[in-house]
């Protein structure tokens, strides 16, 4: 019983003697859950799809072009797509390091809203040169010319659209290069045909 009060009576002295130290102690932990208490929730993010680096305009969108960032609720623009919709596609306009993907950015239906009546056809034109000194907006005429050189060049779209340059690492086996135009359905017939049988090349009119 002797032993038991002696152990008390240290036992009061110790907490006597660092009851400020305690008090303290006591305090901030009080002071850290009502702050804990009273703070809001953190905001919800959405994760969007963005480019990973600089797009330029006409390039056929792979893995490596693409990354996911986490954008407030309130901020993620409208027709903003999946990683299933986007990769393969090629892109209609530059697109920055950390834009979202949106359907606008890309060659699809959406891509044709103001041109009405015309629909979207990758034709190979065979000078690869020509291409590069196109861009985006251009109105051109496609011209097929016999490569035997026995029947005379003739004119197969007039004033289309460029509305996409893809540039592929694969040329493909004929070489030249793709160019993504706006045609009328009654002309692209006439081209695919022109494409098979004939040498197409384009002259820039605006």
């Amino acid at each position: 019983m002797h032993r038991l009060t002696l152990a008390l009576r240290r036992l009061r002295r110790s907490v006597l003697a660092r009851r400020r130290p305690l008090a303290a102690l006591c305090a901030a932990v009080a002071v850290t859950a009502a702050l804990r208490a009273n703070a809001a929730p953190p905001e919800p993010r959405t994760t969007v799809l963005t480019a990973a680096h600089d797009l330029p305009a006409g390039v056929v969108v792979g893995p490596d072009d693409l990354r996911r960032t986490p954008f407030a609720p309130g901020s993620v623009p409208a027709g903003v797509l999946s990683r299933q919709a986007v990769l393969g596609r090629t892109t209609a306009g530059p697109v920055r390091n950390g834009e979202p993907v949106t359907d606008t950015r890309l060659v699809t239906a959406s891509l044709l809203a103001g041109y009405p009546g015309l629909v979207a056809v990758p034709v190979r034109i065979g000078d690869p040169g020509s291409v590069r000194l196109l861009r985006v907006g251009d109105r051109v005429d496609l011209v097929a010319a016999d490569p035997q050189g026995e029947r005379d060049a003739v004119v197969v779209g007039r004033g289309v659209p460029v509305l996409a340059i893809p540039r592929a690492r694969d040329p493909g086996p004929t070489g030249g290069a793709l160019v993504v135009l706006g045609l009328r359905e009654s002309s692209v017939g006439a081209v695919a045909r022109a494409s098979v049988t004939a040498f197409l090349s384009v002259v820039v009119i605006r």
